[in-house]
């Protein structure tokens, strides 16, 4: 299975524009994929995937930031990717360290930019309220652990055990309308081999902070202005999508606001790249 779904063409021709970095991970590297030319005076962009994911997640948005005058930082984050398992865990508080000592290795102390989808945007919310010096500005995309929900809104089914491709794949397919795309008719081969290619690489199963509402606890300590860009039909709120804004504005310090992204599920970035690209550009403004 592993063959016949490597990245797809798509993402490796992107891939080789990259410059590729490392920073220490545990036992082995953090790897990092910039694309674009710093500029004096620009702040890096750096952006955090979501939980069984990787670079990729950025795919149908990184050329759009560098045109617009972005030097985009992606890293696989710690047990994802091309990335080495965190030696404190693989929740997101076990990535902070890796990724803080990789931001001040690679930037020099400079303040990024940073967006973190789902399960990054959890992470760099965590990041953030433990080493606030790190970024100027934070954009969280379809983040959970907002403490809006009274219980999980999905239900992932596993594929692991099953004997065949074909139900494997029926599964895969099953789990990205589940949660991550709301339009059923974009779960296309391309989609779907792109996810895959993702989850076989995923080494941190056990997540449970996402289930609870530890960013909203911890976004007081983050004092930098924070925006927040979800899909309309995002997943992990459903009806509750509406009582984000306050929990924000409770949270946040210096919130910014809420942009909800129309016919788009999770994966927001990727289902409604357009419309997306506007929303984050203007928060970067």
């Amino acid at each position: 299975m592993e063959q016949d779904f490597s990245l797809p063409e798509e993402a490796r021709a992107l891939e080789s524009l990259a410059t590729r970095h490392t920073t220490p991970c545990g036992t082995g590297a953090l790897v990092w994929h910039v694309w674009g030319q710093a500029r004096p005076g620009a702040a890096p962009l750096v952006l955090f995937h979501g939980g069984a994911g990787s670079w990729t997640h950025w795919l149908r948005n990184i050329e759009v930031l560098v045109d617009a005058g972005h030097q985009v930082w992606v890293p696989d984050l710690p047990g994802f990717g091309d990335s080495a398992s965190s030696p404190f865990g693989g929740d997101a508080d076990g990535a902070v360290e890796p990724l803080r000592a990789g931001l001040v290795q690679l930037l020099g102390g400079q303040p990024c930019d940073l967006v973190g989808f789902s399960f990054g945007g959890l992470t760099a919310g965590l990041l953030l309220a433990a080493h606030p010096q790190l970024a100027r500005r934070l954009v969280l995309v379809g983040a959970p652990a907002m403490g809006v929900v009274p219980k999980r809104q999905f239900e992932l089914k596993a594929w692991r055990h099953l004997p065949t491709l074909e139900e494997q794949l029926d599964i895969h397919r099953y789990n990205l309308g589940a949660l991550m795309l709301w339009d059923k008719a974009r779960i296309d081969d391309f989609a779907l081999r792109l996810h895959v290619a993702n989850v076989l690489r995923d080494r941190a199963p056990h997540r449970r902070l996402s289930h609870t509402d530890i960013l909203a606890r911890s976004l007081p300590r983050v004092p930098c202005p924070v925006h927040a860009i979800y899909g309309q039909y995002d997943a992990l709120y459903k009806d509750w999508i509406h009582q984000l804004e306050d929990a924000y504005a409770a949270a946040a310090p210096d919130f910014r606001g809420l942009t909800l992204i129309p016919d788009a599920g999770h994966w927001v970035q990727f289902e409604r790249a357009q419309a997306f690209d506007a929303a984050l550009l203007a928060a970067l403004a």
